[in-house]
């Protein structure tokens, strides 16, 4: 009779979370660096907390809130404010020759990811 042989395969500990602000959602790790719409008043060095979290993965551990899950805050650094590339509407009417030309910068705050 053959032995049986059992393999245990260790898997890598995964910390996820989905976080929601600005009316937008966003799959975040530790350390990873993100860009969310303006945040007031933010000072260099201050720690961001992000309260919406939608989802949170700590190693085999999967949290699913509903829709938000209580008492889970996710820590973040914020690093810098910044404008987005221009962004320009034009409209022209042929008959009229007539020309309006619009722009639009979004501002956008970076954020570091620090921990759950």
């Amino acid at each position: 009779m053959a032995e049986i042989k059992k393999k245990t395969i260790k898997k890598p500990s995964i910390s996820l979370a989905v976080i929601e602000t600005g009316g937008k959602q966003y799959l975040v790790k530790p350390g990873d660096k993100i860009k969310v719409e303006k945040i007031e008043k933010p000072k260099r060095g201050n720690v961001v907390n992000f309260d919406k979290a939608l989802l949170l993965v700590k190693g085999a551990v999967v949290e699913i809130g509903t829709p938000f899950l209580s008492g889970v805050k996710i820590k973040g650094e914020w690093q810098a404010e910044k404008r987005a590339k221009k962004i320009t509407n034009v409209r022209y009417k042929s008959k009229t020759r007539r020309s309006r030309k619009k722009g639009h910068r979004q501002i956008y705050t970076e954020v570091i990811i620090a921990d759950f």
